[in-house]
């Protein structure tokens, strides 16, 4: 008998209002910049950004003087709120990047295995204790149209090396126990692992710590600025004077304005079961503990933690007028009432399971819906955005990139186009407020509809834009 939505909306009323990963004991704070400072290199964002930034950048010279400025305190934002998965690819999955960089996606997917060896390899190195699995990820078919999709998306992932394989619906319950499963593509675990984000999070604040860099968080920068051969970043009770500034501020554009033109800031929402008992948990199977998520265009995206919970997230996706950022916005119990529904509604077999975590946290999300970078101040700023909800992975590149244009080094990260080029700007308000709104709307209908696109959505197919989560 199906869940109701009374008995939905019971299972997550007591949940607690914060990210399960972010309630799993947090480092103390370093203090707030209260002085004027200079830096070799100045790294603006604690997340995982501006984290792997600075660690590969002593790294890379360990008697370079590296200061890291936070607003809020390390893994606060979208680096404590995420899913948790790592995937290898830096293009938000290849059929992203096939259609954008079709003659690139070879070396992209290449790199992009590359960067996930490097992270497990510097998890290992540092001692990082995130609960970091090989795990692969499971994407499955919900609706006849999907099925499809898949097969395509298998076709090209051969082609490039990939060890995938596809399930019909038979197969695909075998793996996870859901009626509503109609098929399935399996990505290896070259492609995807999961981990604890928060961890990762203070894993790497620690070993940048550990390296000497000096860390100070709850110091928002306010003001960029030329002084002499250098810039001067000010914040609220200080300033730093560094040669090099790395920007990683995620939606956070701050000071550095051309970020804005190509940012659009979006929520996305995520509940926490209680640990599943051995009873519920092999009533659904899920042996191979995989990350899954489903083939719709509003897709959810789930996976099961060290302890056996379920973190369930995705589906809507919620923007508001004039990109605002609030705290909030966290909360959305509409949202958390789909998600609820949807959850009971795949897996009718855990009724009675009751959510102990409920939040939100917003995406940079950029109209190509993969990162871009670039400089500022002649070579002296770099930056890197827009990884739309798939940055847990792409970030160590990102930082990576960062690295090496303010070395003003041209290397195999610099140079593919992916690269070198940037994402179409965001029209101005309030046609991008009113254009992103008719996006979500179409892209729900997408799904109703056989996933056929509408005119809409055809014409921002052609123009490279877009929007997903």
């Amino acid at each position: 008998m199906p869940v109701t939505s009374a008995a939905a909306a019971a299972a997550w009323a007591d949940a607690v209002p914060r990210p399960f990963w972010l309630d799993q004991g947090a480092p103390e704070p370093a203090p707030a910049l209260t002085a004027d400072l200079t830096a070799d290199l100045l790294v603006v964002g604690g997340g995982f950004s501006g984290l792997w930034t600075a660690l590969i950048a002593t790294e890379r010279d360990p008697g370079r003087d590296v200061v890291l400025i936070e607003a809020n305190t390390a893994g606060w934002a979208a680096s404590g709120r995420n899913g948790g998965f790592c995937a290898a690819s830096l293009t938000h999955g290849h059929g992203n990047g096939v259609v954008r960089w079709p003659d690139e996606i070879a070396e992209l997917e290449r790199l992009g295995r590359v960067n996930l060896d490097r992270i497990e390899a510097a998890i290992e190195r540092h001692g990082i204790d995130c609960e970091f699995e090989r795990t692969g990820e499971l994407v499955l078919a919900t609706q006849p149209w999907q099925l499809t999709e898949l097969a395509d998306e298998a076709g090209k992932l051969r082609r490039l090396g990939y060890d995938v394989e596809l399930l019909d619906a038979e197969q695909a319950r075998a793996r996870v126990g859901s009626p509503t499963y109609l098929g399935g593509l399996v990505m290896p675990p070259d492609a995807v692992a999961m981990l604890h984000p928060a961890k990762l999070a203070w894993g790497l604040r620690a070993a940048c710590l550990r390296r000497g860099v000096r860390i100070f968080e709850h110091t928002p920068a306010r003001r960029i600025r030329r002084d002499d051969a250098a810039l001067r970043v000010e914040t609220s009770h200080g300033s730093v004077r560094a040669d090099r500034v790395a920007w990683a501020t995620g939606a956070f554009p701050g000071p550095l304005r051309r970020l804005r033109h190509y940012l659009a800031p979006v929520y996305d929402y995520a509940l926490m079961t209680e640990p599943l008992s051995d009873r519920r948990l092999a009533s659904i199977g899920w042996r191979g503990r995989q990350g899954l998520s489903d083939a719709g265009n509003q897709f959810h995206y789930y996976r099961l933690s060290a302890d056996n919970r379920i973190l369930w997230g995705g589906h809507d996706v919620v923007h508001h007028f004039g990109g605002a950022i609030r705290d909030e916005f966290d909360q959305r119990p509409a949202t958390f009432q789909t998600l609820a529904e949807h959850f009971f509604a795949t897996f009718p077999q855990l009724d009675g399971v009751r959510f102990t975590h409920r939040w939100g946290g917003v995406i940079d999300t950029c109209s190509r819906f993969s990162p871009f970078f670039g400089t500022a101040y002649g070579g002296r700023l770099a930056y890197a955005a827009g990884y739309t909800g798939l940055g847990v992975g792409a970030t160590r590149f990102g930082a990576e990139v960062m690295l090496d244009h303010l070395a003003g080094e041209e290397t195999e990260r610099t140079r593919p186009a992916m690269v070198r080029g940037k994402p179409l700007p965001f029209p101005p308000e309030p046609v991008r407020s009113l254009g992103i709104a008719l996006t979500l709307r179409s892209t729900a209908a997408a799904d109703r509809n056989g996933g056929r696109r509408n005119l809409w959505l055809r014409g921002l197919d052609r123009l490279g834009l877009g929007f997903d989560s």
